[in-house]
């Protein structure tokens, strides 16, 4: 047995009763929400080509199916290297594409990681797709994706270890311009079905927009008609845009400097996309939203050095910072649910991680998400929720 997003909602709405007995708001933005889910349910069945069947090369799992924990593939470091020993590789950048990055708002920088590092990730996000974690549950349903789990460093060893050791921190330093980099969330994503329009990142974790860079580590080539990601050139520098803002009419006033000149990239596997969390971009994904091969990422955001803990309660932001530990507004972003990746991982942050100190928590989890009941911050939030069966513009 299958369960439905709207399934998953009504449990979610039952479990915070308490603000629903008394706000019109959130049970106008629970509405929503679930007939969006409905609506996906109806565009997201096989569909016939030719008289024969299309069928997904991944399907969602069956509700028993899910894990709860911590989770080890137990999957052998590449290049000789020793678990949690061995510093970080390093990989040089030029001048050149961290200036592209400022000025485009966004940079593609190629190869990255050799055959090994690729099938290492293919392997660790196997095993993930088949052991699927709890955490995954809502997005999965929710049909954006076939898979897709944020904060998977947390509970997979073999992606913490990945940003412990690999080369990834230290290109991120050098397109931040910083000495240091933090993990600020991270995102396992694999198909997304039609593709996600027109869009800026706000699912950034606890930090604000110059404090962090967003990447993608591709782990396929990208097919022939689609999956291609486009982005807005300089988009970044917009003004227009409001920071609650997740999709984007990018023929509204102000973006006339942006909208006609697109950057597309074809990544290969080992190639990462870096860019500012503010730039405007796209995935289109077959028309269908039936994915016949794999399009596998591991991405997310990384604060730079110096950044401090931004509370965003009352805000769609929260979502990707749903953990219990500890930093109150304008602290230090130091905290091992936030780990150091560069210039080298901290002793006592891995271990609070595998000891599964790092992660989740209910009581946290109800208290923040419960500032978005109101009806200010439900307006606010309501962008966010266009994300379900959204038709936004994509040219």
């Amino acid at each position: 047995m299958k369960m439905k997003i709207t399934t998953f909602l009504a449990i979610a709405v039952t479990s915070v009763n308490g603000f629903m007995q008394s706000n019109g708001a959130a049970k106008s933005m629970v509405l929503k929400v679930t007939k969006a889910a409905s609506d996906i349910d109806e565009v997201t069945a096989p569909t016939s080509v030719a008289g024969s069947q299309k069928e997904k090369i991944l399907k969602e799992p069956n509700l028993w199916e899910y894990n709860f924990g911590l989770q080890d593939p137990k999957i052998k470091l590449p290049h000789g290297i020793l678990k949690d020993i061995s510093l970080p590789e390093k990989y040089t950048i030029t001048e050149e594409q961290i200036r592209t990055l400022e000025e485009d708002g966004v940079v593609h920088i190629k190869g990255v990681f050799d055959e090994e590092w690729v099938e290492y990730l293919r392997q660790a996000t196997k095993h993930q797709v088949d052991e699927p974690h709890f955490w995954a549950f809502a997005g999965t349903a929710s049909k954006l994706y076939d898979y897709i789990q944020r904060n998977v460093w947390q509970t997979n060893s073999a992606f913490s270890r990945f940003y412990y050791h690999s080369a990834m921190g230290h290109v991120l330093a050098q397109c931040g311009r910083t000495d240091e980099v933090r993990l600020s969330t991270d995102l396992l994503m694999v198909n997304p079905n039609k593709g996600f329009k027109w869009h800026q990142d706000n699912q950034n974790g606890p930090i604000n927009w110059d404090e962090g860079l967003r990447f993608w580590i591709t782990m396929d080539e990208t097919p022939k008609d689609y999956g291609a990601p486009v982005y807005l050139k300089g988009s970044h520098k917009n003004d227009v845009i409001e920071d609650q803002a997740v999709f984007v009419d990018i023929e509204a006033d102000g973006l006339e400097d942006y909208r006609d000149e697109k950057l597309e990239f074809r990544t290969m596997p080992g190639d990462m996309l870096i860019w500012h969390p503010r730039t405007v971009h796209k995935v289109d994904g077959p028309s269908d939203g039936i994915w016949t091969s794999y399009r596998r990422v591991l991405g997310g955001t990384i604060a730079k050095g110096g950044t401090v803990y931004h509370d965003k309660r009352g805000s769609g932001g929260v979502l990707s910072d749903l953990g219990r530990h500890g930093l109150e507004d304008g602290q230090p972003l130091e905290s091992s649910f936030f780990p150091i990746v560069y210039p080298r991982c901290i002793r006592e942050e891995v271990a609070e991680r595998d000891s599964g100190k790092v992660g989740r928590n209910p009581i946290d989890i109800m208290t923040k998400i419960g500032g978005l009941v109101t009806k200010a911050s439900g307006e606010r939030f309501g962008s966010f929720f266009q994300v379900l069966g959204s038709q936004s513009k994509s040219s």
